[in-house]
């Protein structure tokens, strides 16, 4: 079965959770959105101030929140699977965690970044495995921005039996964009799919935002965004790794 994509590049905002998803819900009712919806990396409460504060512990929650809430509401409301952003709090850590929510509101994944970015002093590293689950007969998994320069090295095993690695991102980048040169040995070296969402231009507008995409096995790009654009619809036809030859 293909598995319908639509990325929301949520513009950057901070401490405004309830406008973020309202921004979602409304992104949403103007067309009807594919199997999953994926969202940034801390789209809901912003990554960094206008004033560069990197400090999110004053968002941190329990898992069970006000954040997961409101992403499960969206799922339910629109029938559809939502990756998205909590920033988690489990006793003394603070974790940058995204799930992954099926259209009854149950938990299909739940991942910790595992590596979190240099200002990003506030957050635990992840404690939680490199995650796996299915979406129309895909295997897929899930990793959060500067994750990526681990892949590789630590979550070979399971990219191997992934048709799919959703990766989530609130990129900054002082040299062009890197994203889609760091994505495609990813890509290539696991015969994957890459569907980024990455945050979109907003307050603060940082060097990095825009140009959400989607990568096919050999590290082409397929669809992206484009200046203002803040929507992706993407169709994915691929069949389970099963049915297709190994990577090269």
């Amino acid at each position: 079965m293909p598995l319908d994509v639509t990325l929301l590049e949520v513009p950057a905002r901070f401490d405004q959770a309830s406008r973020q998803l309202a921004w979602v819900d409304e992104a949403l009712r103007a067309a009807p959105p594919g199997d999953v919806v994926v969202l940034p990396e801390a789209a809901l409460t912003g990554y960094v101030s206008p004033d560069g504060d990197f400090d999110l512990s004053a968002f941190a929650e329990p898992l069970e929140g006000p954040q997961l809430d409101g992403l499960r509401h969206l799922a339910e409301q629109f029938d559809t699977t939502v990756i998205g952003p909590v920033i988690e709090r489990a006793g003394v850590d603070r974790f940058n965690s995204h799930v992954v929510v099926a259209p009854s509101g149950a938990l299909l994944a739940h991942y910790r970044k595992r590596h979190p970015w240099y200002p990003e002093t506030w957050a635990t590293p992840g404690d939680r495995p490199w995650p796996t689950f299915e979406l129309s007969g895909l295997t897929c998994s899930l990793a959060v921005c500067f994750d990526v320069h681990f892949l590789v090295r630590e979550a070979q095993a399971v990219l191997r039996e992934a048709d799919v690695l959703f990766f989530c991102s609130a990129w900054v980048d002082g040299n062009g964009d890197s994203r889609p040169g760091t994505l495609a040995p990813v890509a290539q070296a696991f015969g994957l799919t890459v569907v980024n969402a990455n945050w979109g231009p907003g307050e603060p507008d940082v060097a990095g935002q825009g140009g959400s995409l989607v990568m096919d096995p050999a590290g082409r790009v397929l669809q992206r965004t484009r200046g203002r654009q803040h929507r992706l619809d993407v169709r994915l036809p691929l069949p389970p790794r099963a049915a297709r030859p190994p990577p090269g």
